[in-house]
């Protein structure tokens, strides 16, 4: 599948292949969303709100072979967006407690012990390091690609990432690796 030739399809109005470019990164926007919204059903309001957003301004896109990136950035900016308004209206319960759905064997994207762990851990950052380091690592997502969605420079970004693992590595018991090939430095 060549993604500028449906791109250029989906411009000229063919919901057909604007929907093939969708489903065929599907799982990923679904965790990208979930990361922010927490539970499933924001998650897939907020993709929701992409779809209509992407069917909207998809000929603003100037670049066909951009289009995985640019739809990631619309899907943060809906979460976002979703998250301010729900802060306006404090629900009675913590809606962010992870659903019965995402605790089940057959939820692909439900946590694991080793997830749970790193949670508690990104929990312990400030956001914008727990974002950047969840989009880069949980999501792979290039420096750039996230300085493009979050709207900071690429220093920025790289600082935090940086400055987020310093302090995951304090609080999982200091600096025993000194490299990321896993060589032991230190007893």
């Amino acid at each position: 599948m060549r993604v500028s030739h449906l791109v250029k399809q989906a411009k000229k109005g063919n919901k057909e292949a604007l929907l093939q470019l969708i489903m065929a990164d599907k799982d990923a926007y679904y965790r990208l969303a979930y990361t922010y919204m927490g539970n499933e059903h924001d998650a897939m309001d907020a993709m929701e709100d992409m779809i209509v957003a992407l069917y909207e301004k998809i000929d603003q896109l100037q670049n066909g072979e951009a289009f995985y990136s640019w739809s990631k950035t619309i899907l943060v900016n809906r979460c976002k967006t979703l998250l301010r308004k729900k802060e306006r209206f404090l629900p009675l319960e913590d809606e962010r407690a992870p659903s019965l759905a995402a605790l089940t064997d057959d939820n692909p994207y439900r946590d694991t012990e080793s997830e749970m762990h790193m949670q508690v851990l990104l929990s312990h950052l400030n956001a914008q390091q727990r974002e950047a380091i969840e989009l880069r690592y949980v999501h792979d997502l290039s420096y750039q690609t996230i300085a493009d969605m979050t709207g900071a420079p690429l220093g920025t970004i790289k600082s935090r990432i940086s400055q987020g693992i310093q302090k995951m590595k304090v609080m999982i018991g200091g600096d025993r690796y000194d490299n990321d090939r896993g060589e032991v430095t230190g007893a």
